[in-house]
């Protein structure tokens, strides 16, 4: 049955890391490695389909409206958008809008975290070029990631907006379906709609946010029972290396109970700062943290699983951080690691080719952040064009291309090895596929060492002993309160109980 509501929908999104010594340009959303690259018009319906991103949920519970597919553009977290770039892409949007005639709702597939070069709220300032052009009434609905850093701005100018509840994000596609739900909702509700905004008074560090561990756990299930009350109730923990005013914890509510969603949205306040003191950053030194992992891996049956928080692409980092590798090499530890971003590497593996012994210098861009670069001798061992299909629950679906990979091993004697796999294009490790489809089952490893966050655990911690998180250099910083922050607003804390955030005076 169709609802005859004619639906414009687009995606854009972009994690922003402001710290990041390195911009976001147009082709990045061409390219996007590990993402759907840019794409306008009718081939989003197939290349955005059968995916666990927010729009392919959003087209499958909406196919009862006439979807008019506008634009889709995604990229790699990364540093500030570049003005060109959002722009360019902003544009395809509204052009596609104009050409759309008329329509009678607009669904959004954004982030919530991006930055541009001219502006701390990027999904503000589209969703406001979008009001310049359908006016105040259109009813506009969005999507976001739990990480995003929300603004009442930006809430000021859409009617409803939905935000995924699982960190990992294994519910990306299912926060597009609530999406197309609450825009049905929007469109036949005949009372009004109030909206309440709410931001919690600390910003917690991102390896506390996991919704497999707690608080995460216990405050997403006390905020899914409260979907009963209110049309929607949804919650962003924030992106923390943003320096933005609206950086942090946010809560929207919508209902049409104006006392119902403020209660609900007070409800859930509360329980925030009740549980301030769980949000634990988890972090442990990168040299115990290899020792750890070497002594548990001598009984387990099991990889132990050493995150790279700091070093997470996903999270916009660059991902060629020679920390943990380092001390691999000095404690002469075993291990398999990836991916480890440096393309000039890859490239001159793959013209030595496969069984060659080859020294390199990986790393070293970014030494203010990452450290120095590193010297390594090694057989090259497996190449790859990095073109394969993500299996794993947070990446189903996606057609990855990273570029040239190689993996390259390293002799550290006694007949044991550190396996380095290298790739092109910036990714994290959230997908056993990166290792997999050029040659390495990550279970016949005792430790493994990944670029991620918190992204991996969906993949990979059903597979591991234990799982640790080491401190080593990044440009994802963990610990809040060591984050040279300048623009945030009055009186949040830099993390659980820290100190209130003051800027310098000059």
């Amino acid at each position: 049955m169709s609802l005859n509501y004619r639906i414009g929908f687009a995606g854009f999104q972009h994690e922003t890391n402001t710290f990041a010594p390195f911009s976001t340009q147009f082709k990045d959303f061409e390219s996007p490695g590990n993402m759907v690259p840019f794409t306008v018009g009718d081939s989003i319906k197939k290349e955005c389909s059968g995916q666990n991103i927010p729009i392919s949920g959003f087209m499958e519970a909406g196919s009862e409206f006439d979807l008019i597919p506008l634009s889709y553009a995604s990229a790699e977290p990364g540093g500030l958008v570049s003005q060109d770039a959002f722009d360019r892409i902003s544009d395809s949007i509204l052009n596609g809008i104009e050409n759309a005639g008329k329509l009678d709702g607009l669904y959004f597939d954004l982030h919530g975290a991006m930055v541009t070069e001219m502006y701390d709220d990027g999904e503000e300032e589209l969703m406001k070029r979008v009001r310049d052009l359908v006016g105040p009434d259109l009813p506009i609905v969005t999507s976001l990631d739990l990480h995003g850093n929300i603004s009442p701005g930006f809430i000021n100018l859409v009617n409803a907006t939905t935000i995924y509840r699982t960190y990992p994000h294994v519910d990306m596609a299912e926060t597009g379906k609530r999406a197309a739900i609450l825009l049905k909702t929007v469109l036949t509700t005949t009372k009004p709609i109030f909206k309440v905004f709410k931001q919690a008074n600390f910003i917690p560090p991102v390896t506390s946010q996991s919704t497999m561990r707690e608080p995460g756990r216990t405050l997403y299930n006390k905020l899914e029972a409260l979907d009963t009350n209110v049309i929607s109730v949804d919650m962003a923990f924030g992106f923390a290396p943003a320096d933005i005013p609206n950086c942090g914890i946010s809560l929207f509510v919508c209902g049409t109970d104006k006392n119902e969603a403020e209660k609900t949205a007070q409800f859930m306040l509360d329980e925030i700062h009740s549980s301030e003191s769980l949000f634990d950053d988890h972090l442990i030194d990168g040299d115990q943290a290899i020792l750890k992992a070497h002594e548990l891996s001598k009984s387990a049956n099991k990889p132990i699983i050493i995150a790279d928080p700091q070093d997470n692409p996903g999270a916009g980092a660059s991902g060629d951080s020679t920390g943990l590798i380092s001390k691999l090499l000095k404690h002469k530890i075993p291990a398999l690691v990836g991916m480890f971003w440096d393309p000039d590497a890859a490239e001159a593996c793959h013209n030595a080719g496969v069984d060659q012994k080859i020294t390199l210098d990986i790393g070293g861009r970014f030494p203010k952040e990452n450290g120095p670069s590193l010297k390594i001798t090694g057989i090259v061992k497996n190449l790859s064009d990095g073109r394969f299909t993500c299996k794993g629950p947070y990446s189903f679906g996606v057609n990855a291309n990273l570029g040239k990979m190689a993996a390259i091993h390293v002799n550290l004697g006694l007949e044991s090895e550190l396996i380095i796999v290298l790739g092109s294009n910036r990714a994290q490790n959230a997908d056993q596929a990166i290792f997999k489809h050029i040659g390495y089952d990550p279970k016949d490893h005792s430790i493994i060492v990944v670029k991620s966050a918190i992204h991996f655990l969906a993949d990979y911690e059903p597979i591991s002993h234990a799982v640790l998180f080491a401190e080593a250099p990044g440009q994802n910083p963990v610990k809040v309160d060591k984050i040279s922050y300048t623009k945030l607003r009055l009186g949040v804390r830099l993390g659980p109980n820290g100190k209130e955030f003051k800027p310098v005076q000059t």
